[in-house]
C-alpha cells in the first residue's frame, strides 16, 4: 500500500508540472506576456527553460526517475515561482496560490528525502 501512495503523490504532484510545461509551451506568447508583467528580464528568451524544467521535471517525477535530481529542482523552481509571481498577500488569491506554492515545494522535497517506492523507474534501476 506504501508504494501505491507514493506512485499516486507523485503523479499528483507531477501533473501541475506537465500541464503548466504543455500549456506554455502551445501558449508561448502569453506566457511570455506574463513573465513580463511581473518584471522577468528577457522573457521571450526565459520561457523556454521554464518550459523544459516544468516538462522535464514533472516528467521526471511522475516515472520516478531520479528524483533525487528532479524534486529538488522544481522545488526550488516553485519556491522562485512563489516569490516572483504570488507576493502581493493583500489579494487573498494571490496569497492562497503562494500558499499552494510552497505546499508543492514541500511535497516535492519529501519525496526527494524518502524516494518513489516500488513503482517507479528509481526502483528497477535499484536507486
Amino acid at each position: 500500500m506504501p508504494s501505491i501512495l507514493m506512485l499516486l503523490g507523485r503523479l499528483l504532484l507531477s501533473a501541475i508540472f506537465i500541464q503548466a510545461g504543455l500549456w506554455k509551451l502551445q501558449n508561448a506568447d502569453v506566457a511570455i506576456s506574463y513573465f513580463q508583467s511581473v518584471g522577468l528580464p528577457f522573457a521571450s528568451i526565459l520561457v523556454w527553460p521554464v518550459i523544459f524544467v516544468e516538462l522535464l521535471g514533472g516528467i521526471a517525477i511522475f516515472l520516478g526517475y531520479r528524483v533525487i535530481i528532479a524534486a529538488p529542482i522544481l522545488a526550488a523552481f516553485t519556491l522562485s515561482a512563489a516569490l516572483i509571481g504570488h507576493h502581493n498577500f493583500a489579494d487573498i488569491v494571490d496569497f492562497q496560490a503562494f500558499m499552494k506554492d510552497l505546499a508543492i515545494a514541500g511535497g516535492l522535497l519529501y519525496v526527494a528525502a524518502n524516494g518513489t517506492g516500488l513503482i517507479s523507474l528509481d526502483a528497477r534501476r535499484g536507486v
